[in-house]
């Protein structure tokens, strides 16, 4: 049996759940010191890769997502499943973790 590459466009989320690549851990602070791995906070701004198509409500009707492929949101600092895909890290949460997309 062939193992399956999976990337973003070949695992689509299910219901109300975003796939958010998470953008990139700071390096430096803003006065110029370098950071070490372990002193480097979570990132919590990254950008929808991938949408499911909305969760149904009680009467079995499909609710439209409110974030769409290409935004850049705001989400809560502990919510999700950290996923890698190829070499790029994504986190699998539900469109409430979302707090804001930002512009």
């Amino acid at each position: 049996m062939a193992a399956a590459t999976l990337n973003v466009t070949t695992v689509q989320p299910l219901g109300d759940r975003v796939f958010i690549k998470i953008a990139e851990k700071e390096e430096k602070t803003a006065g110029g010191i370098i950071l070490p791995d372990t002193a480097k906070e979570k990132p919590q701004i990254g950008e929808v890769a991938a949408a499911g198509p909305g969760k149904l409500d009680d009467k079995g009707n499909r609710v439209a997502m409110e974030v769409k492929v290409g935004d850049k949101v705001l989400y809560s600092k502990y919510a999700g499943t950290e996923v890698k895909l190829g070499s790029d890290e994504y986190v699998l949460l539900s469109e409430k973790d979302i707090l804001a997309v930002v512009s």
